[in-house]
């Protein structure tokens, strides 16, 4: 396929903005597979900001960090994303140049704890006011479930709203696909 798929797409938008030395933010730490990514692009002079309402997700991200020598750079909250405005302080609010979200539940965790539209949608206006100019928010929303669903129903018209002259926004997803496949929502501040 020639066509990106929606993880390596959401990479590739991060890729192009996030430089060595950036602050960037996992909204969702899940497994940790963004955080690493995330802190492989910032490298040692940059910060990760990581955040997970589970212990479990929070674990699993510090042991993957660990393993691969990253954790010097990275902290982690167990806290929710809609918090980010108090957990990263308030020197690095305007220097953030990235952002990641991963909507839904944990792969193979227990799928009645999932993310919620209002604490999503508070999230995303913090980071927009904590963004660099030209920083970009990534949305992966996985909607193949009743919460995700939900969660989609309520970003959309979210984001569709907001304001050109503050944000470009762009919607990524394969429309011929079976089982509600997830998409992207990203949001580059002006």
């Amino acid at each position: 396929m020639k066509m990106e798929r929606i993880l390596p797409f959401a990479k590739n938008l991060l890729d192009r903005v996030v430089k060595p030395g950036d602050v960037v933010v996992d909204a969702t730490v899940g497994n940790g597979h963004d955080t690493i990514f995330l802190a492989s692009l910032v490298g040692e002079t940059g910060k990760v900001y990581g955040f997970d309402v589970q212990e479990e997700a929070i674990s699993a991200t510090s042991d993957r960090l660990t393993e691969h020598n990253l954790s010097e750079w990275v902290t982690l909250f167990h806290a929710g994303h809609e918090q980010l405005s108090d957990k990263i302080p308030a020197d690095d609010h305007g220097k953030i140049k990235g952002a990641i979200f991963n909507l839904g539940y944990l792969p193979g965790s227990d799928k009645t704890i999932v993310t919620r539209a209002e604490t999503t949608i508070a999230a995303i206006e913090q980071l927009l006011k904590m963004m660099a100019p030209e920083g970009i928010i990534v949305l992966v929303i996985y909607h193949g479930h009743e919460q995700g669903a939900v969660e989609r129903d309520f970003l959309l018209p979210y984001c569709q709203q907001l304001d050109q002259k503050t944000a470009h926004v762009l919607q990524y997803q394969f429309i011929n696909q079976q089982n509600n496949p997830p998409f992207i929502v990203a949001i580059e501040k002006r």
